[in-house]
């Protein structure tokens, strides 16, 4: 995260907390302050003491006694009862961002993924940050294990699951009505995480007439899983991440492949108009027409050879190598990182096409990372995968 001078200045500095109060882990230095007296009554109810004294580093966004005080008439007493400590917990874990993030850091951010697993998001118009509807009204309070930044009102997770989510935002009655059709509603209510490429239903109405209609017969149950699994990846695959991954496997075990075109994010030839949507158990994105997975003759015909993806991967290390050498590691993991995104979309043939998962998961678990640890988590995974095709048979 990135807040940058322009927005530390612009920064209204509250006398919350002395400099003589800095001294001590997070949970100590809000409990001196004296003015986080609700936090601290739900971090302990919440059973989350000893989990903000640990080791750490953590950044915490902490809401005053005063922005507590503006949710409705006993919504504090209700959360920390016994039985709502679950909630309480999802609520408090919002709040917090794994690592240490400064106030010069967060200004060039969009959004900050919280160890609630949901995504907050991050505004800087000029003057003032916020964090969805709240705003950072003092800054860079330094623990022992991290740091804190004060809110003037309490974060909101989503307490949706994914179809709540889609049902309440509207415009996707026939996204919704498939999925109860193909019997995956129960499993996209269930735990995930997952990520939804989700098409409106202005996005089923570019399908030939009578598509619909035709998929949602019982007979044609299997096809319309196929098709819906086709829109859904495992994990919470920000979109960033997906942009960075530039592919990503889905449900139905095709890829997808994602790219920027003209300043717009591509989904194969679907348009991105909205980005990560926060449910209790994934993510949303919005996308403008119904992705259609290929048929096993097509996949076919677009693969290339193992003797060809061999030859792919050889020439991306010989390119990349040297130029990770010379000190450019970014430019290295992007030479890494297309050849593996192209041979995920395009597949391989034979056995090869066993390690479509692979090459997923390397792109998943490089995403986010530093350039040199990008550089190296894919060089690793496409040594790997040479070695895996040295043994698989056209």
């Amino acid at each position: 995260m990135r807040f940058g001078m322009k927005a530390v200045l612009g920064l209204v500095f509250l006398p919350i907390m002395s400099c003589k109060l800095l001294a001590g882990d997070i949970v100590d230095t809000a409990v001196q302050a004296g003015s986080f007296k609700t936090l601290a009554a739900a971090l302990e109810a919440a059973d989350l003491v000893d989990t903000l004294k640990s080791k750490g580093p953590f950044t915490v966004f902490a809401p005053t006694d005063e922005a507590f005080a503006k949710l409705p008439k006993g919504t504090v007493e209700t959360l920390l009862k016994p039985e709502n400590k679950g909630k309480l917990q999802a609520i408090l874990t919002y709040h917090v961002v794994g690592g240490q993030v400064l106030a010069k850091d967060v200004i060039n951010l969009t959004g900050a993924t919280t160890v609630n697993g949901q995504r907050v998001a991050v505004k800087f118009d000029g003057a003032k940050v916020k964090l969805d509807g709240a705003e950072v009204i003092k800054t860079d309070i330094q623990c022992d294990n991290g740091v804190i930044h004060v809110i003037d009102s309490v974060l909101l997770p989503s307490s949706d699951s994914i179809p709540a989510v889609a049902e309440k935002a509207g415009g996707f009655k026939t996204l919704l009505a498939a999925v109860k059709a193909a019997g995956l509603a129960e499993v996209l209510s269930g735990d995930g995480p997952f990520t939804v490429f989700a098409p409106t239903d202005a996005a089923f109405a570019k399908l030939p007439r009578g598509t619909v209609e035709s998929l949602l017969k019982p007979e044609n149950k299997d096809k319309l899983i196929n098709i819906l699994k086709y829109h859904v990846v495992s994990g919470r695959v920000f979109a960033e991440d997906a942009l960075a991954a530039k592919a990503a496997l889905t449900l139905e075990g095709s890829p997808l492949r994602i790219s920027l075109v003209d300043g717009a994010v591509k989904i194969n030839s679907s348009k991105l108009v909205k980005t990560d949507i926060n449910a209790t158990n994934g993510i949303i994105h919005v996308v403008d027409t119904v992705l259609l997975p290929s048929t096993p003759g097509a996949a076919a015909s677009n693969s290339v050879s193992i003797s060809e993806a061999k030859r792919m991967l050889e020439q991306a290390v010989a390119s990349g190598a040297p130029i990770y050498n010379s000190g450019h590691h970014g430019s290295c993991a992007d030479i890494y990182q297309d050849v593996m995104a192209k041979l995920m979309t395009s597949g391989i043939d034979g056995d090869g096409a066993k390690l479509v998962s692979h090459m997923s998961a390397t792109l998943s678990k490089a995403s986010g990372q530093s350039d040199t640890q990008r550089a190296w988590t894919l060089r690793q995974g496409i040594d790997s995968m040479h070695t895996q095709l040295s043994y698989c048979k056209n």
